[in-house]
């Protein structure tokens, strides 16, 4: 069933659930590596997926703790969510300490589009396309009007902070983020300082290229929005 319905699994662990009122047989498989299923010999052969499985139950139960929610996995090795997900972020670059993930949904193209959260940091969406993996992070998803569930505005202060280390805004205590857009020159993001002005970054990759501070920032993007600047003293002429 499973070589059929999800060819990557290489079962490890298997045990019967069960049949239907059509005959067809439910099984619960652990794969050596990745989610596990529950298999249906169905023709063809189904499998339902335990991460998405366990991703749908617990957004239900968010909204309503009595929700039902279905067939859900059982066996110890395929509830560990995290650890899944875990695998999927390295895969797409993401470097932090991954303490939380579900999946949200799926892209117009069918993918799956998991959320991961991040210890005290910013957390990303994450898509696998036939090209490899896409990852956004969430100071950058929260602009598109969408919301990243497991990202605090700390996390998102404490992401930006570490992008300026080395550089001349490396002294900012950094109490708010924003992402503000991107060019071909780099990412631009404007950080609030706990004391003193402060500042829009342009970064390329993980690299500062250049800080603004806010009081010399308003033609770019339209200026910081996180810290408030006076206005330009007015000039007179002179006759």
């Amino acid at each position: 069933m499973a070589a059929v319905a999800a060819p990557s699994c290489q079962v490890t662990q298997a045990t019967l659930l069960g049949a239907s009122a059509e005959g067809h047989t439910y099984m619960e498989a652990v794969c050596a590596s990745g989610p596990g299923y529950i298999l249906s010999s169905a023709t063809p052969p189904q499998a339902m997926d335990c991460v998405l499985l366990a991703s749908q139950g617990r957004i239900l139960r968010e909204t309503d703790p009595a929700a039902e929610v279905g067939t859900q996995c059982a066996l110890p090795a395929n509830t560990d969510v995290v650890a899944v997900i875990s695998g999927y972020a390295r895969e797409a670059g993401v470097g932090c300490t991954v303490d939380d993930g579900l999946a949200i949904g799926r892209s117009d193209g069918g993918s799956p589009i998991y959320e991961v959260g991040c210890a005290n940091a910013q957390g990303y969406w994450i898509e696998k396309t036939a090209a490899g993996w896409d990852k956004t992070e969430c100071l950058q998803v929260i602009t598109q009007n969408a919301t990243c569930r497991f990202t605090t505005p700390a996390d998102g202060a404490a992401s930006v902070k570490a992008m300026l280390a080395g550089s001349d805004a490396a002294g900012c205590d950094v109490t708010q983020a924003r992402f503000m857009g991107e060019n071909s020159n780099g990412r631009f993001y404007e950080a609030k300082c706990a004391a003193g002005d402060g500042f829009i970054a342009r970064i390329q990759e993980t690299a500062v290229q250049q800080v603004y501070p806010c009081q010399e920032a308003q033609r770019i993007g339209g200026g910081c929005t996180l810290t408030q600047v006076a206005a330009a003293p007015a000039t007179t002429e002179q006759n």
